[in-house]
């Protein structure tokens, strides 16, 4: 990319969390997080990548009154207008991102052109995954677990 900077190389580079990637230990599955554009509600796009070429597309947008970064993973959902009942039909986990550093302090997924944090947290989505309908059959066979860790950055 032109009129790019790079920073001097230090003991771990920062990436900003739109392009990190993680991976979970337990079944090899990843989250790849891309730029979100200019969308003036979602904070955070991503996609899960299970085995057997299953891919889960996930938003994050910040709930009001209390907030929270309320992450969505979604499954085959039809593409252009669609239902609230549509959307139910292909959702598959919802739920608060929580992020955890090196000391163990546990906070919330940050948005975009904030550094990735060393672990996520999506709570339960193991089990949730595990009893859906992508489980299985033509679907994904090795189930995630609630913890990815931050594996690299996107280029």
């Amino acid at each position: 990319m032109s009129g790019m900077v790079l920073a001097p190389a230090t003991a771990h580079a920062a990436c900003p969390i739109e392009l990190a990637v993680y991976g979970d230990g337990q079944s090899g599955s990843e989250i790849d997080f891309t730029p979100t554009g200019t969308s003036a509600t979602v904070t955070n796009s991503f996609r899960v990548i299970l085995d057997n070429n299953v891919v889960l597309n996930g938003i994050v947008m910040w709930n009001e009154g209390v907030s929270r970064p309320n992450g969505t993973l979604m499954y085959k959902c039809p593409e252009g207008d669609t239902t609230g009942a549509e959307l139910a039909a292909c959702t598959l986990w919802n739920g608060v991102i929580y992020t955890s550093d090196d000391k163990g302090s546990i906070g919330f997924l940050p948005a975009q052109g904030v550094e990735a944090p060393k672990t996520l947290i999506l709570p339960d989505l193991g089990p949730v995954l595990h009893q859906s309908t992508a489980h299985g059959g033509g679907g994904f066979s090795k189930v995630p677990s609630d913890v990815f860790t931050l594996k690299g950055c996107q280029e």
